[in-house]
């Protein structure tokens, strides 16, 4: 259930960031809304999944994941350049993510 808590505070940080672009420096009231909300949702459901989850892990599985995901989603949504050494980084941050989550944390 923490894992789900994450994972839905990962896509509703996505979420804000997309509508975040949208709102065009928050001259925009619905998507400037949309993003203010998607924080505050993003910033409860991490609160409540830090409560069982360490830190460290969860921490970086959030900012990992919404880093390549909004990248990702810059590039797909709004024809923002991605090279080869821009990909090649991403795909570094994930490893680095799933190496920590997987053997960087000591148990309890």
């Amino acid at each position: 259930m923490s894992y789900l808590l994450l994972f839905s505070a990962i896509g509703c940080e996505i979420f804000a960031t997309t509508c975040m672009k949208y709102s065009d420096g928050f001259t925009k009231l619905l998507p400037s809304a949309l993003s203010i909300v998607g924080y505050i949702g993003c910033y409860i459901l991490f609160s409540k999944a830090i409560m069982h989850i360490n830190l460290a892990a969860s921490y970086a599985t959030w900012c990992g994941v919404g880093i390549a995901a909004t990248a990702v989603i810059s590039w797909l949504v709004f024809g923002e350049k991605l090279n080869l050494v821009g990909i090649l980084s991403l795909v570094l941050i994930i490893a680095g993510v799933i190496l920590l989550n997987v053997f960087g944390i000591a148990a309890k």
